[in-house]
């Protein structure tokens, strides 16, 4: 299916009349404010900190790692341009795995005490550009996003699959092939054993600076996985309150070992069934299979359903947690909910829908919630496809109370200064717009490392972008 590029949308009408012309509603205003008042330069209170503005960065997934899980050089510059972005709120910044064996590459992060020391100096990093650039870090908070892959692990140098998986699933074990390869089912000890290391890296987390950890449930890794577990035995299967045992217990682990350590979720509040699966099609996939439900989902897997996530808003307010960023699906079995672009990674799918659907139902879900838990501070996501009118849609969600927070992901990648340059009064630069290319995916699925190729004159520059051009032309 072909839809309109948003760069000739260039016109708030012509965008305007777009969306109405998809039956979504996408918030959108024509004169950015600035100045301390504006929409998106409010403060917003979290306990007894201030974050100064409206933006955020958002968690990504670093393939720039040594071997070992210590930042490179490459990951360093990137935190570097996160602390300069502008951005209030960095929302971890990279996905940093408890252990080995839950890394989503053999590249990722790692958090560990022979660790600690560069974890630290990256977050220093961060803090020191932002305080070289805006004069201090009162106003801003920095996160850890703390995470295990489970079903979708790679750890090992050669990059290949080692699921740990929570369950069996009809749909997503043959996406990993799972009859086929070694995989490792979690135990309740075992899921016990994995509470204590999410724990053990909060302390770290601690130690090195940071003022959150998220803990990480979204995205089809293995805590979004647990919550739909529906016909898991034991301890952390079955009924809701089984479900969501692994976070209580690493919140109640947290608090207990940590002295000022705040504590987020970045949650998929909607999943779907994959799009793509051992070539069934979507509209073939409702089943009586117990075992093939998706949280946040009805019961085809293809809408949206937000009564359990409403459900574990509730708990979050029990545990006293007010940090949330939302998000949806999963890259790897239905990317365009999760990530809309217009042109989908190698091992994608072209988009089944106009993208700024996508990005419309992701912007519903989360105001939904808003709306329900108004004391909660929501970060949002999927807003990079918006290209130009990010701000403008970011001012009107602010306004209207439909989120707290814009979250930027690949958006800065490529452009990680755009929220300083909204709030200056800065018209915005078109040459670091992210026109989600989706090359940033595409790289690390090649064993290359990730970062925007197209834009960035650092990796434009490098021999990987050769790598990809001829990649994408061999597959043209």
């Amino acid at each position: 299916m072909d839809f309109p590029k948003i760069a000739s949308l260039n016109s708030l009408k012509k965008f305007e009349t777009h969306v109405r012309t998809l039956g979504c509603e996408i918030p959108i205003e024509s004169r950015l404010e600035t100045g301390p008042l504006a929409p998106l330069a409010k403060a917003i209170s979290c306990n007894e900190r201030m974050i100064g503005n409206r933006f955020c960065v958002l968690p990504m997934e670093g393939w720039d790692g040594t071997s070992d899980g210590k930042p490179s050089e490459l990951t360093q510059r990137r935190w570097q341009r996160f602390g300069e972005s502008g951005a209030k709120l960095i929302w971890g910044g990279e996905a940093v795995a408890v252990r080995w064996d839950g890394r989503a590459n053999p590249r990722q992060l790692l958090i560990s005490e022979s660790n600690l020391s560069s974890i630290t100096n990256l977050r220093s990093i961060l803090a020191d550009s932002h305080e070289s650039k805006f004069g201090q870090t009162s106003d801003l908070l920095i996160g850890l996003q703390l995470t295990h892959s489970g079903r979708f692990s790679r750890p090992a140098p050669s990059g290949s699959l080692r699921p740990m998986i929570a369950y069996e699933h009809p749909h997503l074990d043959p996406l990993v092939s799972l009859k086929d390869r070694e995989f490792e089912q979690f135990s309740d000890s075992g899921i016990r054993l994995l509470i204590d290391d999410f724990i053990k890296a909060a302390v770290l987390a601690e130690r090195a600076g940071f003022d959150f950890v998220d803990i990480k449930h979204c995205h089809g890794y293995f805590g979004h996985e647990l919550l739909s577990a529906y016909e898991r035995e034991g301890e952390f299967g079955g009924s809701f309150e089984n479900r969501t045992r692994f976070l209580r217990e690493i919140v109640s682990g947290i608090r207990q070992a940590t002295r000022h350590l705040e504590i987020g979720v970045r949650l998929s509040v909607f999943d779907f069934s994959p799009f793509v699966d051992l070539d069934i099609p979507v509209q073939a996939k409702v089943t009586d299979d117990a075992r093939a439900r998706y949280f946040g989902a009805d019961r085809s897997g293809r809408e949206v359903d937000l009564s359990e996530p409403v459900r574990f808003m509730k708990l979050l307010e029990k545990l006293g947690i007010k940090l949330v960023c939302t998000t949806a699906g999963s890259p790897y079995y239905c990317p365009h909910i999760q990530r809309p672009a217009q042109f989908p990674p190698s091992d994608g799918y072209a988009p089944p829908e106009d993208p700024l659907v996508s990005v419309a139902r992701q912007i519903d879900a989360t105001a939904k919630l808003k709306q329900a838990f108004p004391q909660m501070i929501f970060v949002g996501s999927g807003y990079s496809y918006l290209q130009e009118w990010v701000p403008n849609v970011g001012q009107a969600l602010i306004r209207l109370n439909k989120v707290d927070s814009i979250g930027l992901g690949r958006m800065a990648l490529s452009y990680p200064d755009l929220p300083s340059d909204v709030l200056g009064g800065l018209d915005l630069q078109r040459r670091k717009i992210c026109r989600t290319f989706s090359d940033c995916t595409t790289a690390p699925r090649h064993g290359m490392v990730s970062g925007c190729f197209p834009l960035d004159e650092l990796y434009r520059n490098m021999p990987e972008r050769r790598k990809l051009v001829e990649l994408k032309r061999s597959r043209s």
